[in-house]
This record gives C-alpha cells, sequence and structure tokens, in this order.
C-alpha cells in the first residue's frame, strides 16, 4: 500500500485542482482538466518509478470503482420513464456513432481501438464512456488521451452553439433537452447547454444523458466479445495452429465492473440505497473518475498523442456532428420537435 501512496496522492491532489477549476469553468469537465494537467507533468518531470504503482492503481482500480459506483446515480423507474421520448433517437445516435465510426476509421486508417474510443465518447457519454470501454479493448493510454481530447473540442463548441440553433430552431423545452441530452457527449457540456437554454430544459436534458449513460453496457459486452475473438485469432496465427476452433473466454465477456455497475443501478432502483448514501456515492464516483483521468494523464506521453497526427480529431469532429443531425432529424421524423 506504501507503494502506492505516491502516485495516488499525486493523482488526487491534480483532481482537487481539476474540480476547484471546474467550479469557475462549467463548460468543460472536470475530468478533461484532469487529464490534461497530468499531462503537463508527465511532459516536464517524465515518469518517475516512485509514482508509478499508485498512477496504475489509479487508472485501472480506481476507475473500475468509478465506473460501479457510477450505477448508484441510475434509476431503472426514471430510465423507463424518459426512454419513451428518448430510446428510438438514441438508437439511432449509437448506430450513427459506431458505424460511421467504423467507415471513418478505416478511410482515415486508424487504430480501431482509437477510433472504436472516439465512437464512444461521442455516442455515450464522453470521458466516462471512453475510459471505460479503453479497460476492455487493452487500449493504451495515448489513445484514451486523444480520443477524450477529440470530443471535449466539439463539447465546448456546442456548450456555445447549441442554445443559440435551438432557439433559432424554435425548438420547446423538451425537444431542445432531449436533442441536448442525446448529442453533446460530455454531462457537464450537456448541463451547460441545456440550463443556458432554459431550466426546464437543463433538467430534461440531464436526466436523458444518465440514461444514455447506461448503453455503455450493451457496448462495453459487445466490444469485450469483439476484442476477445481479435487476440485469440492473433494467439492461433503465431501459433499457425489454424486448425484449431476459434474459443472464447466467456468470463473475460462479461467484466466483473460492469455486471457490478448494473447491480449497483439495479439496488438504487428498488429503493436499497437511501437517497442521501445514493447522492453521495455519486459524487464520490465523479471524483475517482477524475482522479483516474489525472492518473491516465500521467502515464501519457504528449509526443504518443501527436503520433496520430490530425486523422483522429477530424474523425471525432465528424462524428459528432452526424450525430447531432442524426438526433435531431429522428426527432423531426417523429413529430418530437
Amino acid at each position: 500500500m506504501k507503494n502506492v501512496l505516491p502516485g495516488l496522492l499525486l493523482a488526487t491532489v491534480i483532481a482537487m485542482v481539476a474540480t476547484y477549476v471546474n467550479q469557475y469553468v462549467h463548460v468543460i469537465g472536470a475530468s478533461v482538466f484532469a487529464l490534461f494537467i497530468g499531462m503537463a507533468i508527465h511532459f516536464f518531470m517524465g515518469e518517475q518509478s516512485t509514482l508509478k504503482p499508485g498512477i496504475t492503481f489509479s487508472s485501472k482500480s480506481l476507475l473500475k470503482l468509478a465506473i460501479i459506483l457510477l450505477g448508484t446515480s441510475l434509476s431503472m423507474s426514471q430510465i423507463i420513464e424518459v426512454g419513451k421520448f428518448s430510446l428510438i433517437v438514441m438508437v439511432f445516435t449509437l448506430a450513427a456513432a459506431f458505424g460511421f465510426g467504423y467507415l471513418f476509421g478505416k478511410l482515415f486508417k486508424m487504430d480501431w481501438k482509437l477510433s472504436s474510443l472516439i465512437s464512444a465518447g461521442t455516442g455515450i457519454c464522453g470521458g466516462t464512456a471512453i475510459a471505460t470501454l479503453s479497460q476492455v479493448i487493452d487500449a493504451d493510454d495515448s489513445h484514451v488521451a486523444y480520443a477524450i481530447s477529440a470530443t471535449f473540442i466539439f463539447d465546448v463548441l456546442m456548450v456555445i452553439a447549441f442554445p443559440i440553433m435551438g432557439a433559432y430552431l424554435g425548438l420547446s423545452d423538451m425537444a431542445f433537452g432531449l436533442w441536448a441530452g442525446t448529442a453533446i457527449n460530455d454531462t457537464s457540456s450537456v448541463v451547460a447547454a441545456g440550463y443556458t437554454f432554459s431550466h426546464a430544459a437543463g433538467d430534461f436534458a440531464t436526466i436523458v444523458k444518465l440514461t444514455r449513460t447506461l448503453s455503455i453496457i450493451p457496448i462495453v459486452l459487445a466490444f469485450s466479445y469483439l476484442n476477445e475473438r481479435l487476440k485469440m485469432k492473433q494467439k492461433i496465427e503465431a501459433s499457425l495452429e489454424e486448425q484449431q476452433p476459434t474459443k472464447v473466454n466467456i468470463k473475460k465477456i462479461f467484466p466483473w465492473f460492469i455486471l457490478m455497475f448494473l447491480g449497483a443501478a439495479l439496488l438504487n432502483s428498488i429503493g436499497v440505497i437511501p437517497a442521501s448514501v445514493s447522492q453521495a456515492l455519486s459524487q464520490a464516483s465523479k471524483f475517482f473518475m477524475v482522479i483516474a483521468l489525472a492518473a491516465i494523464g500521467l502515464k501519457t506521453n504528449i509526443k504518443d498523442v501527436t503520433k496520430s497526427g490530425v486523422a483522429p480529431m477530424l474523425h471525432g469532429f465528424i462524428i459528432s456532428f452526424i450525430v447531432v443531425i442524426i438526433s435531431l432529424a429522428v426527432q423531426v421524423f417523429l413529430g418530437q420537435v
């Protein structure tokens, strides 16, 4: 435990600074600040062996704990209620994010893990989805950093543009809340855009966004299966045992922390967790996520991120723009606008 302390302490201090700054700059999430601060420290300090155990613990174990506790902020009854309005829109935006993400990833000759992380951040919930998916596809920390950077820049633009476009289009509070909740990536950006439009729009956008978070489960399970298949295929090709049938380890397809995330959501839904405790655990989840992103930043070499060039950034912008259009188009088609 003593070995873990220095790195964990540094990541925690960064998280505290990022959270403090976020109180004054609401447009950008604390996790994004923490990631960039961590990357800046790594740039000037390099890798420190004394910090490595704590940084690894924070970016792996603490991240999984943050994901589990995130489930305590979800209520199935609330999700079902909001789902009546948002489910179809979410299905189309998710399909667009991953479908076009795959196509443009191929077009730009990107690593499939990086393009998938950007799609997850765009289609689900920004940094949280990126960090969660990275755990099951064994993504590089540089990929995580680049994916978060790509989605964050678009989010900042959308916080400014969405309320203006919503007013120009004459959207109702509910229509705008649904649009913002399904098309903007990070929760803090959704909240900022929603409440800029109106209080009612902000309330609905926040609930839609939390509901959208639940789509992490099927996406993570699907990519966990895909990653296991690819790893098994590589092993067979490496050993030249082509006659051996490809078998996937079922246990690895169902990550334990995702199952516990779902369990936490169910417990909260049936009222086992008191409201005050649920709120405290939800806040703890957010802070642990900020610590985890700070640790990922401390592990990330900026030079590794820049090696990917501009293609991933362009990929993120294109996918985000497509999701914005698809979300609004589906609402128009369904007569919700």
